[in-house]
């Protein structure tokens, strides 16, 4: 799954043209590296977002085409 469509659809960014402009904006890496919207999301992966001063850290727990607003929160485990 793209990684802007996996950001909505886990509900970590809540549209999807909002998280496909913090990947063109550089404010999105995957495994410690800048990632495009169009980077494959995988299972084990680790997403930082940049949200002004505040980093989110996130491991890939699933990877679901659609989720439910109470089983989103499920597909990723926050780190720190």
């Amino acid at each position: 799954m793209r990684l802007d469509k996996y950001l909505k659809v886990s509900r970590i960014i809540k549209r999807r043209t909002v998280a496909n402009e913090a990947c063109d904006t550089e404010r999105v890496m995957v495994n410690g590296k800048r990632a495009k919207a169009s980077y494959e999301v995988r299972e084990g992966d680790i997403i930082e977002i940049t949200f002004g001063e505040r980093t989110l850290k996130a491991r890939v727990v699933d990877v679901k085409e659609h989720a439910l607003k109470a089983e989103a929160s499920s597909m990723y485990e926050i780190i720190d």
